[in-house]
């Protein structure tokens, strides 16, 4: 299935937190979610982004969903706040 965002919508991938660090400690669970993610598609009339930016967003602004397996979330341009 393909996710093909409209107007001014960006689709991106939710980043897991680590479970591990480089070194091999084992961390917790994480109790708030990250706020950043990576580009999967953008709309038309996005200018700002590009597939395969991270970015940084507003958490409570998204619209979340699951397709084979994969967390997406879809936003919209203006609730992006930066890049990484």
């Amino acid at each position: 299935m393909t996710l093909k965002p409209l107007k001014d919508r960006v689709v991106a991938v939710v980043d897991k937190p680590l479970e591990k660090t480089k070194s091999g400690i084992l961390l917790g669970e994480a109790k708030e979610k990250p706020a950043y993610a990576v580009v999967f598609a953008v709309g038309p009339e996005v200018k700002a982004v590009k597939k395969g930016d991270k970015i940084v967003y507003k958490e409570y602004s998204t619209t979340e969903i699951r397709i084979d397996e994969k967390d997406y979330i879809i936003l919209k341009e203006e609730d992006v706040l930066a890049t990484l």
